[in-house]
């Protein structure tokens, strides 16, 4: 591995799913074997992986274990109770757009190579799985480029290799400037309440000695007025046709803050994750969890007795306050509904 590339949270062997537990994080490395599409889900559905990219190639690998299982089993109507599986992993989390992607992908290769089934759909597997890790190289060496030798970058949630097949998107950029010198300081939101910030972006960067201090959310509008960062650097769940971009809640604040502050708002993810059949970010269905996670902090409550809790899980930055979309396929500056149109045709 490269420099400041040191972890993979996703991984196949022989005939089964490893994944590096992110709940454990950062105290305990724990790693979890699955076996079946069940399991797979209910690891998606429970955050043990999480971020749209990795969400996407742990689906796909959850659905050859469930190909290979009911071929086994049923060889002679195997495709239709195949169909259980492939709901049960499609529901896991509604925003992540890749999760979809990934699906469609593996059922659409089946369709067309069905002679062999269970060797189509483990390279189709494999191939989305190395085809991200390429892709978060290439968007960090296109975003690097954008950012001048600066002392600090703010990022949000966690979009390392912890988020993706390795390397990460809005993290794979932020490695790369930080290999090429161009950033000394790295801000990271804690990302409450479930603090992929602290627990797991810190750990990613910190891991691969990269400078870095947490802050909470509340204090990013006074980071930027101080004119600590240059930079705002996230990922993005879902990419709507027309630019908006659903993300970890608390991303759009973000874009508002900065651009009222002069700072540059980057949105770092791969054309997998852009959805034109969606037209905008209103059409973004946004998960909504448990009221738990914000009243309670590793099984203990912190608030008060009675009092109940709104989680949504993401919010929507329209395409106005993105300055930069990066992806596998190029830069877009600006995006709207023509740009992103004309990308996903090149």
């Amino acid at each position: 591995m490269p420099p400041h590339d040191t972890i993979r949270a996703v991984e196949w062997k022989d005939n089964h799913l490893i994944l590096l537990d992110q709940r454990k994080l950062p105290h305990a490395e724990h790693y979890l074997q699955l076996y079946s599409a069940e399991d797979t889900a209910e690891a998606i559905r429970n955050m043990v992986v999480r971020g749209a990219p990795a969400i996407g190639i742990a689906a796909a690998y959850g659905l050859l274990m469930a190909a290979r299982k009911a071929f086994k089993q049923y060889p002679h109507d195997w495709r239709a109770r195949l169909q259980p599986d492939i709901e049960v992993l499609a529901a896991a989390r509604p925003t992540a757009v890749n999760l979809h992607w990934a699906l469609q992908r593996m059922l659409k290769a089946l369709d067309e190579h069905d002679a062999d089934p269970i060797h189509t759909l483990m390279a189709v597997a494999q191939q989305i799985h190395q085809a991200d890790i390429e892709a978060n190289h290439r968007m960090a060496l296109l975003g690097s480029e954008l950012i001048k030798p600066t002392h600090g970058v703010l990022t949000h949630c966690n979009t390392g290799s912890l988020a993706t097949g390795g390397y990460g998107t809005a993290l794979g950029v932020i490695r790369a400037a930080y290999g090429e010198g161009k950033i000394e300081q790295v801000y990271a939101d804690e990302t409450r309440p479930w603090w992929q910030g602290s627990r797991l972006t810190a750990w990613e960067l910190m891991r691969d000695k990269i400078p870095t201090q947490l802050i909470c959310e509340g204090a990013a509008a006074h980071l930027m007025k101080l004119g600590k960062i240059s930079w705002v650097i996230v990922g993005a769940d879902r990419v709507a046709a027309n630019g908006d971009v659903a993300n970890k809640i608390g991303t759009y604040s973000l874009a508002v803050l900065a651009r009222f502050h002069g700072v540059r708002f980057m949105v770092v993810a791969p054309t997998s994750t852009i959805d034109l059949e969606t037209v905008s970010g209103e059409q973004i269905p946004l998960e909504e969890r448990s009221a738990d996670e914000i009243l309670n902090v590793n099984q203990q409550r912190i608030a008060a007795p009675q009092v109940g809790a709104w989680n949504p899980a993401f919010d929507v930055t329209p395409g106005k306050l993105v300055d930069i979309l990066v992806t596998e396929k190029g830069i877009v500056l600006r995006p709207d509904t023509e740009k992103l149109s004309t990308l996903m045709q090149s």
